[in-house]
């Protein structure tokens, strides 16, 4: 059952019906100001923070998912009837109440009808502002006059640090006082505290937010929850709209509501307008400020318009015009945004993610700069300084940065148990593709502070993340696993050996001898060689298991991912990150891919390993933990499934390689939703795999890192636009039947136009381009051969 579609012109995904299978939200706002939003208008907030700045509640886990959010109900007062501009939360019978969402850049647009009334409902953040605008326009599509009593609705959170307002009750509650102040409602906390304007997030402060209407008077309130929605109620039949009328109740202590009342009336065809602004700071200056500024049609539209170039802008630096409909879709619109959105919030801000991490994955946040640094290379290059800042002198990392309270050369270093395993080795994908994104070469000798102590060149801390693996390797000479690779569920041991992280590593020495030998670092690329030398030939005879390499090897040689294990003998990870680190090629590679399609490929994508656990001792794989099929145990891990799409990209099978990306592609489910359940223009982070019964379906969408590797496969693998430190390459590998397909990409200020030609069916291989009318045989394009716009022919 189709729910909605893509309209590629808007930038929009338009939901038709508003019973989606689960709640599909979208995003509002920037870091600052942050707000999630869904179809029917729940969501929740947050300013900076969503553990520590949330000041609109939400309920985890609660049914519906999504409530409470931002509501308003319309009274008919001749009739009685009420019902919301959102189907929920009334939730009027579908065969007489018509809803469709608009989710944008940015933006969300709810128009619904009922009862001959029509309402659409514009939800935006202005850019750089601390408030919220929602824009209801309500128009009698009818033939007598309406009568009408509208009233907004929003819960706030009694504390903005979500535990104290979701669980000590005994305290949360008795700290609100809300407030009307010329018709504004002003909702504050703590009032009698002292605030500390330089840091919103510090608990126990006196903390406010306003909540204004503009466009109509202000017939009455509400700020009571209790007295709004009335004993034994719920969100879907409030008293006080039942009966059309507020009581003007102001909420010390309990639970604090935003409650306006405005009376509307409308003769046939008539159409009004009224706009609620809510935000950070007081009734009194901020929300009369907010009104001043925002409190017209006009500057609403204006500010309106600017939030769409602001997006537009920032999505625009790569688009694709393929054979594939829903590859273009994801990849010129969704994609990029999923990837902002990601690259904002990290794991942070969502329907299942509270915010309590609060602060900056190690390993997450570095793979997610590879989605966005072709859109804001200026704003990544930022934020990989901090990550960097992030590695302690060892050479690893701290697992978790939090920005607002980072202070680089005095933080304390993990314990020595504490280190993964991975997480600097990723900065061996994310800060070649900045430099090449740039052309800063000299990025390479900036000088930032570690972490804990002292300080070094990128290059000295890109060598320093190689040394902390080589001097903690086992006794096969393969990296240890310290307290987790990238799959926490095994359990290695401090002195267990990971074969995943060994790929990686060699991926770190392969990259940082290309690097040494640009910056004519001889004695460094010759170092880095002999330990790659030495990698490759422990692997081969360490880790190699006749098909397939071993996961990882335990200190006391309990072996992972084995054909001698009853259970999980194999394992998707190192697979193809063999051929992505360059240790295997040609046939050898082919036949590895070939093994890991026959034991791990379903209907919809590879499995993280196969056969689920079970029986297996939990101190040596925790993965049993989660149901078979599920997380780590046999689920369709999305993060993986591009890997294998650059491995197979890499080896030159195109048709293999897109038949796999189409696998955890979202819009290649648009047609089949109840299948997926979730969203379907963002990515996911896993999907149930076959031993599961809810196979097929998705969870965690949003906020995961297959977003960015997804959009890094599908832009430098699949359509082969790769940026270098001197040039651009062109090396598409795609499906056979894929004749030609242009590719409009920003690089360093300059446009490129490419169009790729493939007449002959092939998967791979450049036969000759023509650049700016200038025949070549190679596929790079040099920084002296490129104009302000240039005109690319691709011949494969």
């Amino acid at each position: 059952m189709k729910y909605g579609y893509f309209d590629d012109k808007n930038h929009e995904y338009v939901i038709k019906r508003p019973d989606t299978p689960r709640s599909w939200s979208n995003y509002l706002g920037s870091t600052e100001y942050g707000a999630i939003i869904t179809n029917n208008a729940g969501g929740y907030s947050f300013v900076k923070s969503s553990a520590q700045g949330r000041f609109i509640r939400l309920r985890f886990n609660a049914i519906p998912m999504d409530q409470p959010g931002r509501y308003f109900y319309l009274h008919d007062k001749d009739s009685k009837d009420y019902w919301s501009a959102s189907w929920q939360p009334v939730g009027k019978p579908l065969k007489d109440y018509k809803s469709e969402c608009h989710h944008g850049l940015g933006y969300t647009r709810i128009i619904s009808e009922y009862s001959s009334i029509r309402t659409e409902t514009l939800y935006f953040v202005p850019i750089e502002r601390m408030y919220e605008c929602w824009v209801l326009k309500i128009t009698n599509k009818g033939k007598k006059k309406r009568r009408l009593s509208v009233f907004t609705y929003v819960e706030y959170a009694n504390s903005w640090n979500v535990s104290q307002d979701t669980v000590n009750l005994q305290y949360s509650q008795y700290i609100v006082n809300m407030n009307v102040i010329d018709g504004i409602i002003d909702h504050g906390i703590n009032v009698h505290m002292p605030s500390v304007p330089d840091n919103p997030l510090i608990d126990g402060q006196s903390r406010h937010t306003f909540l204004a209407l503009a466009g109509a008077n202000v017939k009455a309130y509400d700020t009571d929850r209790e007295v709004f929605i009335g004993p034994y109620r719920t969100y879907a039949n409030p008293i006080v709209v039942e009966r059309g009328k507020c009581k003007n109740s102001k909420a010390v202590g309990d639970n604090g509501c935003g409650v306006l009342q405005a009376d509307i009336d409308l003769k046939p065809g008539e159409s009004k307008e009224v706009i609620v602004l809510m935000g950070i700071g007081s009734a009194e200056i901020e929300g009369k400020k907010a009104v001043r500024i925002m409190g017209s049609s006009e500057k609403v539209q204006k500010e309106f318009a600017k939030l769409n170039d602001y997006w537009r802008s920032r999505i625009s630096a790569m688009s694709a015009d393929t054979p594939d409909p829903d590859f273009n879709s994801m990849f010129n619109t969704w994609n990029p945004y999923n990837n902002l959105i990601t690259y904002a919030w990290s794991r942070a801000a969502s329907l299942v993610y509270s915010g309590e991490r609060d602060g900056l994955g190690y390993r997450d946040t570095v793979q997610d700069m590879l989605g966005v640094i072709h859109c804001i290379p200026d704003e990544v290059g930022g934020r990989l300084e901090l990550m960097i800042t992030g590695q302690v002198s060892s050479g690893g990392a701290m697992p978790l940065v939090k920005p607002f309270r980072h202070f680089p050369g005095q933080e304390k270093a993990p314990d020595e148990k504490e280190y993964r395993s991975d997480d600097c080795m990723w900065l061996f994908n994310t800060v070649p593709a900045y430099v090449k994104e740039t052309g800063n070469i000299e990025f390479f000798d900036k000088v930032l502070p570690y972490a804990d102590k002292e300080e070094d060149t990128v290059f000295g801390h890109l060598k320093k993340a190689i040394q902390f693996n080589l001097e903690r390797s086992g006794k096969h000479g393969l990296p240890c696993g310290l307290l987790a690779d990238w799959n926490d569920c095994l359990v290695l041991g401090y002195d267990g050996e990971t074969v995943f992280v060994a790929f990686q590593l060699r991926y770190a020495l392969k990259t940082f001898i290309e690097i040494a030998n640009m910056l004519n670092r001889e004695d460094d690329a010759r170092w880095a060689e002999a330990h790659l030398k030495t990698l490759d030939e422990n692997i081969e005879k360490y880790a190699w298991d006749g098909e397939w390499y071993l996961r990882a090897i335990r200190a006391d040689g309990v072996k992972f991912g084995s054909k001698e294990n009853d259970e999980a003998s194999i394992f998707l990870e190192p697979q193809p990150w063999a051929i992505i680190s360059g240790h295997l090629t040609g046939e050898r590679a082919e036949r590895l891919l070939d093994v890991v399609r026959k034991r791990l490929y379903t209907d919809y994508g590879f499995m993280i390993c196969d056969p689920p656990v079970e029986k297996t001792d939990p101190r040596i794989i925790k993965a049993r933990l989660f149901n078979k099929g599920m997380k780590e145990n046999g689920s369709i891990f999305q993060h993986t499934q591009s890997w294998v799409v650059i491995a197979e990209s890499l080896i030159g099978r195109g048709n293999k390689a897109y038949e796999y990306f189409r696998k955890f592609l979202p819009s290649a489910y648009n047609e089949i939703p109840e299948l997926r359940e979730v969203e379907p223009y963002v990515y996911a982070q896993f999907t149930h795999g076959k031993y599961s019964p809810r196979y097929g379906s998705s969870r965690l969408p949003w906020l995961t890192g297959t977003a960015s590797w997804a959009y890094y496969t599908a832009a430098q693998f699949i359509l082969g636009v790769q940026p270098d430190y001197y040039g651009l390459r062109i090396d598409p590998c795609i499906p056979s039947k894929w004749k030609e397909l242009k590719v409009v990409r920003r690089f360093r200020n300059k446009i490129f136009n490419i169009r790729i030609e493939n007449k002959s069916g092939n998967q791979k291989g450049i036969k000759r381009m023509i650049v700016n009318g200038d025949t070549q045989e190679n596929n790079f394009i040099a920084l002296e051969q490129m104009k302000e716009k240039n005109e690319v022919i691709v011949e494969m």
